[in-house]
């Protein structure tokens, strides 16, 4: 199986390193990274010790199997171009943060689009290193339910690799819960620039957990039945498993770049019917901060 992995940042590089255990992998990244990839190999750190020679490049290849999505949300649009020019992708995966990328993608490209989650915690430390902060397991399938071929492709695809892979049904839940966690995680670590862990303790549990059940609350507005003391379950249960990790959004913030608050907590408020009051304040505040650098940088 040939896989493309476009983004390949922490999460896409980790996981593209993986599954070249097994497959043909094609890295699609920023040049600095590319660069050191196709010099020296991909190495990964951590709770993984291995050095990968995956193809690398900056841009998308004519075909592949297997398309994995990994780009920030705000970016999905732009992927969608770019991939619309390959000759075929065979089957896409999204593996990103928020709601929406699925629709999205599939709203440009003529290949199956699917739906995935992932716990595995990435970091890149250098052009050309991640480091995994966790080894986890990958959940897929299409993004509106129920079951299909390609889902069933790209999870054999996984499994063939050695990763903790299932093909499910479920997916609209199974995002929705997603979409609940990085709600209650996310944002709180970021502003206050805390590891996952923090959010388990006052004074910010309660802020995690209120983002938690809102975002629930919204979902089973929706059609999606999410209760809201499962929501602060498995927001708690993440924060538990990656206590000492940092977060993606908090890495974003720390660096100075943009981050997918709006395909989060924002979205959260965009889908309410009522008042969501915690993700509105949390969107607002990393909102707020990114409308402040970018006019200091005018």
């Amino acid at each position: 199986m040939h896989v493309v992995v476009f983004g390949a940042g922490s999460l896409g590089s980790l996981l593209g390193g993986l599954l070249a255990r097994a497959h043909e992998v094609t890295l699609v990244g920023r040049e600095e990274h590319v660069r050191a990839v196709r010099a020296d190999g991909l190495r990964l750190t951590g709770a993984v010790d291995l050095t990968a020679h995956p193809e690398a490049r900056t841009d998308p290849p004519a075909s592949a199997d297997l398309v994995l999505v990994a780009v920030k949300a705000f970016d999905t649009a732009d992927a969608a171009r770019a991939l619309a020019a390959m000759d075929d992708a065979g089957v896409v995966l999204s593996l990103q943060n928020g709601m929406g990328n699925e629709e999205t993608l599939a709203a440009t490209l003529p290949w199956p689009v699917l739906a995935g989650t992932t716990d595995f915690g990435a970091e890149r430390t250098g052009p050309g290193v991640v480091r995994c902060n966790g080894v986890g397991a990958v959940t897929l399938g299409p993004p509106e339910g129920g079951e299909s071929p390609a889902a069933r492709r790209a999870g054999e695809g996984f499994q063939e690799a050695g990763l903790d892979t299932t093909v499910t049904d479920d997916m609209p839940r199974r995002l929705w819960t997603k979409l609940a966690v990085n709600a209650g995680v996310n944002p709180v670590t970021a502003l206050a620039r805390v590891d996952n862990g923090a959010v388990l303790a006052e004074p910010l549990a309660g802020t995690a957990r209120a983002a938690a059940r809102e975002t629930a609350s919204v979902a089973t507005a929706a059609g999606v039945d999410l209760d809201p003391e499962a929501a602060v379950a498995a927001m708690e249960g993440v924060a538990r498993d990656t206590a000492g990790n940092v977060s993606s959004m908090r890495q974003d913030v720390e660096a100075g770049r943009p981050t997918e608050v709006g395909a989060i907590n924002g979205y959260v408020v965009e889908q309410a019917s009522e008042s969501v009051p915690v993700n509105r304040t949390l969107a607002a505040l990393l909102d707020g901060r990114e409308t402040e650098k970018s006019g200091a940088s005018n």
